[in-house]
């Protein structure tokens, strides 16, 4: 139960980091990018090559998250503990430098993620 549980919430992570991905390749200077991430067009505008840089990590992140779904028992733990652990760290950074929110959306669901994962061990 707690290891379905746990691919559940890897899964649910790997969704909203596709939807990360999104908003910062590309709709970062639209109003729905920009209302997201509260910018002026302006400054939406001036940082849109950053954001798709940003985009790119999490499209990354994504990526290890699937490939753990397909790897063999052990290296899919070790992939789920790694990605997920340099989600929570990104998350708590984030949440530090540039606004809590960011802790709370990026951090939170994928530390859960892990709690989970080693419940279900």
């Amino acid at each position: 139960m707690l290891a379905t549980i746990s691919l559940i919430l890897v899964g649910l992570v790997a969704v909203e980091h596709i939807y990360f991905m999104i908003l910062e390749m590309f709709l970062w200077t639209t109003p729905k990018g920009r209302k997201a991430f509260g910018m002026t067009p302006e400054f939406a505008s001036s940082t849109a090559a950053l954001a798709k840089n940003q985009g790119l990590y999490n499209g990354f992140l994504v990526a290890g998250l699937v490939w753990s779904f397909f790897a063999e028992s052990e290296m899919a733990f070790a992939l789920r503990v790694f990605f997920l652990g340099c989600i929570v760290v990104a998350g708590i950074f984030g949440g530090l430098t540039v606004n809590k929110k960011i802790a709370i959306l990026q951090a939170t669901p994928a530390l859960l993620a892990l709690v989970f994962l080693f419940l279900g061990r």
